[in-house]
């Protein structure tokens, strides 16, 4: 009796950590990683597919320069002209050999950036943009603090060792995920070999891309290497079969390349993207004031198995609205729509309102609290 007890103990805790880390069934035929830590996610959804201690605090090497790369891209500076400094030329480590003095778009430093890993070029964008390595840092550390990536902090803008210089598995895969749906950044990760053109000291470079998954996988569509003696092997990489979208991270991977492969083929063939709310109106039992005023401005997309796409509900939560005052009109947005598996959240979307009537447009009152509703209905597999 004892052992049948302990067994269903067992059996049990490793269920709620199944449920805790993947909402839904606990999937076969999972892949093993070679990493001290690995995210697998969405890139639509930002759904966690797969993870090995994803936020475990590690030192990132050179997967830190999509941070530097998407802020550069971000300044709107990309035309503009940089001259190399000194500083900029005494960088350690990945090279792409600049002069002192020499000047050339900020756009080809970052293809140099990303595709040759220059930490010259990391810190030639740097100055460029914010005029010195210590401002760009600041700005770095900002962005992260925009982002919520609240277990990263940068030293650097090109990820040499310091013991402030580190991140997680899980956020650096938000940040991929974030920097993607940039089309710039988009195109510089997934370039095979860039022609940078020639400047007042150096003639025409080519540049050729460091990541081998853009030649070893079928669906990759870009990334980011990475490498010290502390950090090991660290490596990004995305990835679409024509119907979703993932990112793989890994840190401190010894077998890098065939990890990111096998996580791939894991999500792709596990994984179907689902329609779970449709754009336009919200049919859903609120209160009198938002019923059939609400709607949401795009459709929802999440990555399901088999199994979770019976399992899918959804939950209104709204702000309360002022009953006393019928000018009120509720902020934008007016609430989530929620997206629930097995009773845990793994996607949301903004709710907005949409009025009806001449009145105009008053300052809304603050809410005292919130109203939640259940929507129903289900939707189909994308395909």
């Amino acid at each position: 009796m004892k052992r049948i007890l302990k067994s269903s103990l067992i059996g049990l805790l490793c269920t709620a950590l199944g449920l805790t880390v993947f909402p839904g069934s606990v999937r076969a035929n999972e892949p093993s990683v070679s990493a001290q830590s690995a995210a697998l996610i969405e890139q639509s959804s930002g759904r966690l597919l797969y993870e090995k201690d994803s936020h475990e605090k590690l030192p990132i090497a050179s997967i830190t320069k999509v941070m530097t790369a998407i802020l550069a891209i971000e300044s709107g500076k990309m035309n503009h002209v940089v001259t190399v400094s000194n500083q900029a030329i005494k960088a350690e480590g990945s090279s792409i050999y600049l002069k002192a003095g020499e000047r050339l778009p900020l756009r080809d430093l970052v293809y140099g950036l990303m595709l040759r890993s220059g930490n010259d070029a990391s810190v030639a964008i740097a100055e460029g943009v914010a005029g010195s390595e210590q401002g760009f840092v600041f700005m770095m550390n900002e962005k992260a603090k925009e982002l919520g990536l609240s277990d990263t902090h940068f030293a650097n803008p090109n990820g040499l060792d310091s013991p402030d210089h580190y991140s997680t598995a899980s956020d650096m895969a938000n940040l991929t995920r974030y920097a993607m749906d940039n089309k710039d950044f988009r195109k510089i990760v997934g370039t095979r070999s860039y022609r940078a053109g020639a400047t007042n000291k150096e003639g025409i470079r080519v540049w050729n891309n460091k990541n081998k998954m853009l030649r070893l996988y079928k669906f990759a569509t870009g990334g980011k290497t990475g490498f010290t003696k502390k950090s090991g092997r660290t490596l990004i990489s995305t990835a679409s079969n024509g119907k979703m979208s993932l990112i793989a991270v890994t840190l401190n991977d010894g077998d890098d390349w065939r990890d990111h492969a096998n996580l791939f083929e894991w999500g792709f063939s596990t994984y179907s993207l689902t329609l779970v709310a449709r754009s336009g109106q919200l049919k859903a039992d609120t209160d009198p004031f938002y019923q059939d005023h609400l709607y949401i401005k795009r459709s929802v997309f999440v990555p399901l198995s088999g199994d979770e796409q019976s399992n899918i509900s959804k939950k209104l939560v709204l702000v309360q609205a002022q009953p006393d005052d019928r000018k009120w009109i509720p902020p934008e947005p007016a609430g989530d729509l929620q997206i629930m598996l097995d009773q845990k959240q793994i996607a949301s979307i903004p709710v907005y309102y949409k009025s009806t009537g001449k009145k105009k447009r008053a300052f809304w009152k603050i809410f005292s609290g919130l109203l939640e509703s259940i929507v129903s209905g289900r939707e189909q597999p994308f395909s």
